[in-house]
């Protein structure tokens, strides 16, 4: 027996840890840069009410200053797919978390609401690009790895706004907004570059575009896949707006329809988030267990039975019930839709989704309030059933696309092989 033979398969074995440890590291990497961004983001949004008095803005000019985050993200959205394909998402991820590390601090240096404005732009670039980056390289580990890992991701994601949001509520005490930002800078920039050390450790091979399974003819692959990631991408944006209708609507049905005081607002408000983070924790297990199908589809009807309590119940403990249903069958389905549309769609996919979903968020407060004034706000959060509702018969159209990842596959993936072309 020669020596190469015998110690092939110590040798296979060796290779194997040593993969498992690469992936264990871009694993890391990529939570952390989740976490990055929700913890830089909750850092600036709770220095909101100084930073209007600091301007001297109107609620409505700080409304309009406030849109140049949101109106830099969407357009800066519609173009990283494409960064991301011809620099790697990797590295577009790494460069927008630096930008949005140091884009908190020129706000806190302005003293108009046009400053204000202007200097928010430069912030809604960094998130924009962070988000789709970020979300794209979670799409090449989940085939890497080959597991529905996007949940735990996105609860990362929800770990850091609440570490942001209670180090900015512990500062706000004793700090102004500029010294609170030059504490949360270098903070964002340290992590970002721990965790690039660590997420460009190794190679990372893009995932692939697989086309639809069965006949095609003339391009209509090409199609299918569109419709899909154009059908993912609604069930994205019908999770997003019906987070960002509990968000913004809920302390408020608490304290006007209920009669609750603001703390009990303020625990409405930490179980929506309480309950979204936990079941992106344990999202991992229940889709290997059970399956996209009956989590996200399952999870889909049961948020829409805990919204309607939520949005109708008279009894407080019954809203907190409701609460509770809702934000548990509501956590996996949009990181589960945006995986699905960077699957099929690349970073264009996620660009999409992701684009989509933001709007969901931007469009749940004005809609919902515009209904309230005419049928009253418990009526009008009945729509976040009905946008449930719509998510779950979407994701029964597509439910032959979502990956089956508790299934062996039929060969082993060669998950850290990459080109030179590869993120």
């Amino acid at each position: 027996m020669s020596k190469a033979f015998a110690t092939g398969p110590h040798e296979g074995a060796a290779d194997d840890a040593d993969r498992r440890a690469q992936l264990a590291r871009i694993r890391l990497a990529t939570t952390l840069f989740f976490g990055i961004g929700g913890f830089l983001f909750a850092g600036w949004s709770v220095r909101i009410p100084a930073i209007k008095e600091q301007v001297q803005a109107s609620p409505g000019s700080l409304g309009l200053a406030l849109l140049g985050i949101s109106g830099a993200a969407v357009l800066t959205m519609l173009v990283t797919g494409a960064m991301c394909r011809r620099w790697g998402s990797r590295q577009v991820t790494v460069a927008s978390a630096v930008l949005l590390s140091l884009a908190v601090v020129p706000p806190t240096l302005t003293h108009s609401p046009l400053t204000l404005g202007l200097t928010l732009l430069i912030f809604g670039v960094g998130y924009g690009a962070i988000d789709v980056a970020v979300n794209s390289v979670a799409v090449d580990l989940i085939e890497a790895i080959d597991r529905p890992i996007m949940s735990g991701l996105h609860a990362a994601n929800s770990v850091g706004s609440l570490v942001g949001a209670g180090l900015g509520a512990v500062l706000a005490i004793r700090l102004a907004p500029l010294p609170h930002m030059l504490v949360a800078m270098p903070l964002g920039l340290l992590a970002t570059a721990w965790a690039a050390r660590l997420l460009m450790s190794a190679p990372l091979a893009r995932a692939s575009r697989p086309k639809p399974a069965g006949p095609t003819h003339g391009g209509g692959g090409g199609r299918h896949l569109g419709m899909v990631v154009a059908l993912a991408s609604v069930v994205a944006l019908c999770a997003a707006y019906s987070q960002g209708a509990m968000d913004n609507w809920v302390p408020l049905h608490i304290e006007t329809d209920l009669d609750g005081n603001s703390a009990a607002a303020a625990a409405g408000y930490a179980t929506v988030a309480g309950t979204l983070t936990l079941g992106r924790i344990v999202g991992v297990r229940l889709l290997e267990r059970f399956g996209h199908v009956l989590v996200v589809v399952g999870g889909g009807i049961v948020a829409a039975g805990g919204a309607l309590l939520m949005a109708l119940s008279p009894t407080l403990w019954l809203v907190f019930v409701g609460l509770v249903i809702t934000g548990l069958g509501l956590a996996n389905i949009f990181p589960t839709a945006l995986a699905l549309a960077g699957q099929r769609g690349g970073p264009n996919g996620i660009a999409v989704a992701s684009t989509l979903g933001y709007g969901g968020i931007l469009l749940a407060p004005p809609t919902i309030g515009f209904l309230a004034e005419s049928f009253g706000l418990a009526r009008a959060l009945t729509i976040i059933a009905a946008m449930l509702v719509v998510a779950a018969a979407l994701s029964v159209l597509v439910r032959h696309e979502f990956r089956r990842d508790s299934e062996p596959a039929a060969q082993p993936a060669t998950p850290v092989a990459e080109t030179a072309s590869s993120t």
